[in-house]
């Protein structure tokens, strides 16, 4: 089985800087495996409050993650500045699948690449809800 090419930056739609901190790191010198994921909730989640549609501690609409996978392919390290892409590579009714890639600030392809799907459901009930609209057209620039 031969292995995937890590993305490149023309791969994703929106970056976000993030820095690594001391603790991310693990006693083989790198940052743990981990903590990639959560890299990729900040980069995300932070894009859909900065855009005003995720309202974290009252909004009606929360995301659960139901799958996550991540392919490592360069190490990272503090006190390395990352840039942290991403994209939606479907967009459901009550679910996103979003990709993120992990690039050293700078660099053209990606350190780490994964993904994780959010369903999108009420507050209260836990139950799937239909993405509000506003929500639909902020993901839809990701695509």
């Amino acid at each position: 089985m031969s292995r995937p090419a890590a993305p490149s930056r023309e791969h994703y739609r929106h970056f976000r800087r993030l820095d690594t901190r001391w603790m991310d790191n693990d006693v083989y010198g790198h940052v743990n495996n981990v903590t990639y994921y959560s890299y990729f909730d900040t980069g995300v989640n932070a894009y859909l409050v900065e855009k005003g549609v995720l309202d974290i501690h009252a909004g009606a609409t929360i995301g659960l993650v139901v799958e996550t996978g991540c392919r490592y392919f360069a190490s990272v390290a503090f006190p390395d500045a990352l840039e942290i892409g991403i994209r939606v590579a479907h967009l459901g009714n009550s679910s996103v699948r979003y990709e993120v890639g992990v690039f050293k600030a700078g660099e053209e392809t990606a350190a780490a690449a994964g993904h994780f799907t959010h369903v999108y459901v009420e507050r209260e009930t836990r139950r799937p809800a239909p993405l509000p609209p506003d929500f639909r057209t902020v993901l839809e620039a990701l695509t």
